[in-house]
């Protein structure tokens, strides 16, 4: 199977909290770019997770409407700035276990998003996440692990 983590896009610095923080007009571009990218990659998703953090939503919002199918949808209060990477990992398999899915996009923050390709991949891999930037990873539902592919960026996704 494969999984996709991808990193809101800009975010404004002012908000009543970091939760309702929403996107600037260039993080609704970075987001519909990244999504580009996956279009033009021939992706579809069986599941996008995404953080309840409005940022993360409107990101998700974005992307959906770029890619235009998407199986299901589905936030998850555990995949915010600060949470542990190991309980969405075993969150993961459960799930990809039990609903068969090939394909899945999770759309959450820094640092979770680095720290949670480290948790799912063999060689640990910690990449630095650019706003909208998506990672790659093929993932052996069997072994419980996977192989980084590649971090795209909107830059690159659209250069």
């Amino acid at each position: 199977m494969q999984i996709f983590v991808m990193r809101h896009g800009q975010a404004q610095t002012a908000a009543p909290s970091d939760a309702l923080r929403p996107l600037t007009e260039k993080g609704i571009n970075e987001a519909r770019l990244s999504a580009q990218w996956l279009v033009e990659d021939q992706h579809s998703f069986d599941c996008v997770f995404v953080s309840p953090y409005l940022r993360a939503q409107q990101t998700a919002d974005n992307v959906i409407e770029v890619l235009e199918t998407v199986g299901k949808r589905k936030t998850l209060s555990f995949i915010t700035p600060e949470d542990n990477a190991k309980d969405v990992h075993d969150y993961l398999d459960a799930v990809c276990s039990v609903e068969k899915y090939q394909k899945i996009l999770l759309v959450s923050h820094m640092p979770l998003v680095s720290y949670l390709v480290a948790e799912l991949t063999h060689d640990n891999t910690m990449p630095i996440f650019q706003t909208a930037s998506v990672a790659k990873i093929d993932y052996d539902i069997d072994k419980l692990q996977g192989d980084f592919v590649t971090l795209v960026s909107p830059n690159e996704a659209h250069g």
